[in-house]
């Protein structure tokens, strides 16, 4: 359904997308293919720049703000890197 708007988007990418762990895990779970969401790091698509460990104080207190919204850990590094890099463009 969004594939070919995807692909369009994917072929704008100048830079490494930043990502972290918990949503690679997530692309995996969800593509049902590990090999793959490796294959995203190993090509230089995707960047893991984000150490979960070294910001739990902020994401405790970023699940906390956002309890509401029940947000996952892939979803609380994603918020936590965004205030880290607010200029960068890409966020996968």
């Amino acid at each position: 359904m969004h594939h070919a708007w995807a692909v369009g988007l994917a072929k704008q990418v100048t830079e490494p997308l930043l990502t972290c762990e918990a949503v690679l895990a997530e692309t995996a779970f969800h593509l049902r293919n590990a090999d793959l969401a490796l294959a995203m790091v190993r090509e230089g698509l995707v960047t893991v720049s984000f150490a979960c460990a070294e910001h739990i104080e902020q994401l405790a207190a970023l699940a906390r703000r956002f309890a509401d919204r029940t947000p996952d850990l892939a979803d609380l590094c994603l918020i936590r890197m965004s205030e880290m890099n607010p200029k960068h463009s890409y966020y996968f």
